[in-house]
């Protein structure tokens, strides 16, 4: 082991690694996460893995224990193709929301990258998950685990008692909700995953001595009219409208077996897991390149790093944050990694070495000289949208040279709305924050009303924005996996949100086969 002047020795030499050296460079980041950074973490289990089991991770959209379905398998096949004809690479790791929060990184890594990922997911991902609010709110890292295991095991005994094709189906019409199953509003407790099995066996109890008599009772003949009390009274026993589709359809499907309810439960459990990483990409990467970055340039400065590693690192952080300019045949959009490192940067400067403009657009935080703090605070309180709105400094705007674009179907050429200047700053600031925003950039589309006074269709209805109407097969391909959950006729209607006038009406009838 080389030891330098100042009588620090390096952690690792060369390109190949061991698990001491792994050890070694685990606690000299953990020192310095927890000493200089001021890191809260959940503990860590680490685990290295091969590429083929990288692969395996990728198809089970990254999660250690996964029910089985064939999606996941036609991911691996097409992720292995491109893999092994060198047409695509693999990510160096995949870190887990749990506790412990679980790293995987890759065998064929090298020292310096083993250590690089250990800092960007065993503490910077790691940190954002424990302490970012929307994290905190809507997911159970305790409980996840076990939650998946149940389910596992739940489905596996259901497609051998009921049969795989019949399990299948359910799940693909699941699955193609899941974007719409998820609730976008705080809920009075805290979601208990631990409890999901005792609750599952105490709900199948339940419906054993019970049965739903609102289905029992209303008049299935086309026809009957209800009055406007009875709609009304209708719609708040349902609790409608509801965006929550997946919900709606486990708690009112008046067809759905027991175990098909659950299913729909245990994949909505999972879309509601994986919602906060949708709304905090730019934060969550860009908290994670931040630690790294500091971590290793730490690193260096202490001796604990030699030159040529420190070379290697920079080499592969400066291709992880590159941003290709608008006319750049690479461009393919903001690169979240490189705007979320570059405005966490923009917030240390800020905090520490201010300009006159710093001060007079973030008057809170211009020269306080807590940068650590200041970020730590960002990550714990704010999401993708609000982030940009309230820390995208006019500095920064002009050095990425950011400029809004209004692309109008009605109109024959684009046209600039604003550019980084005096003007611009706030519009440009604005239009990039709405990219963000998962309200604008999925469709908004609620369970409206059901007829059970005639023969029970299911309305929805999509507000559309900007006159940007829903691809007509893959709407009605939606709508084939809703009307087969339902178990009767399904109308999906397009209204304008600002006029409310009605723009398109499908209509799909339910199959036989799911309900077999």
């Amino acid at each position: 082991m080389q030891m330098l002047d100042d009588g620090n020795q390096l952690i690792f030499e060369g390109a190949d690694w061991d698990y001491d050296k792994i050890k070694r460079a685990y606690d000299a980041i953990e020192r310095i996460a927890f000493d200089e950074m001021g890191l809260d973490i959940y503990p860590n289990q680490i685990e290295v893995i091969t590429a083929e089991q990288m692969l395996d991770a990728y198809s089970s959209i990254g999660m250690p224990l996964m029910y089985k379905h064939w999606s996941f398998g036609k991911h691996f096949a097409q992720d292995e193709t491109l893999y092994r004809k060198g047409l695509r690479g693999l990510a160096y790791e995949i870190v887990i929301n749990s506790s412990p929060c679980i790293s995987y990184i890759m065998e064929e890594n090298s020292m310096t990258m083993q250590t690089l990922v250990i800092a960007h997911a065993a503490f910077g991902h790691n940190h954002f998950f424990k302490n970012n609010n929307l994290f905190r709110q809507w997911t159970d890292a305790k409980g996840i685990l076990d939650y998946l295991e149940f389910a596992k095991t739940f489905i596996l005994k259901c497609e051998e008692r009921y049969g795989h094709q019949a399990v299948e189906r359910t799940l693909d019409a699941a699955h193609a909700l899941m974007s719409h199953g998820v609730h976008r509003y705080p809920r009075k407790q805290p979601l208990d995953l631990r409890e999901e099995q005792r609750r599952e066996d105490e709900r199948q109890e339940y419906n054993r001595k019970m049965y739903n008599d609102l289905w029992r009772t209303v008049p299935t003949k086309p026809g009957v009219k209800e009055s406007v009390s009875a709609v009304e009274s209708r719609k708040a026993l349902l609790a409608l409208p509801e965006e929550n589709i997946l919900y709606f359809l486990e708690k009112k499907a008046p067809r759905l077996h027991q175990w098909q309810r659950e299913i729909l439960r245990i994949v909505r459990r999972v879309a509601q897991y994986f919602y906060p990483q949708k709304q905090t990409k730019l934060m969550n990467e860009g908290c994670a390149t931040y630690t790294h970055y500091y971590i290793m340039n730490r690193l260096h400065q202490k001796g604990l790093m030699s030159d040529g590693a420190l070379l290697e690192f920079l080499h592969s952080h400066t291709s992880v944050v590159f941003q290709p300019n608008f006319d750049d045949p690479r461009f393919s959009g903001i690169n979240p990694y490189a705007i979320g490192f570059a405005m966490m940067q923009d917030i240390e400067r800020i905090a520490t070495e201010p300009t006159d403009e710093d001060r007079e657009w973030f008057p809170d935080y211009a020269g306080n000289g807590d940068a650590m703090g200041t970020l730590r605070e960002a990550w714990a309180n704010f999401r993708d949208e609000s982030f940009v709105l309230q820390y995208l400094s006019p500095a920064l705007m002009r050095k990425m040279r950011m400029f809004e674009v209004r692309n109008d179907a009605s109109e024959p050429e684009m046209l600039v709305e604003a550019i980084h200047n005096e003007r611009g700053y706030r519009k440009v600031r604005k239009a990039l924050a709405r990219q963000y925003d998962i309200g604008y950039l999925e469709p908004d589309i609620q369970i409206l009303d059901v007829d059970l006074a005639g023969d029970r269709k299911l309305i929805l209805q999509h507000r559309v924005i900007n006159r940007v109407l829903l691809d007509e097969s893959d709407a009605r391909a939606v709508l084939r996996h809703i009307a087969n959950l339902w178990g009767y006729e399904v109308m999906l209607v397009e209204v304008d949100a600002t006029t409310e006038a009605v723009l398109k009406e499908h209509t799909v009838s339910a199959s036989s086969l799911l309900l077999s």
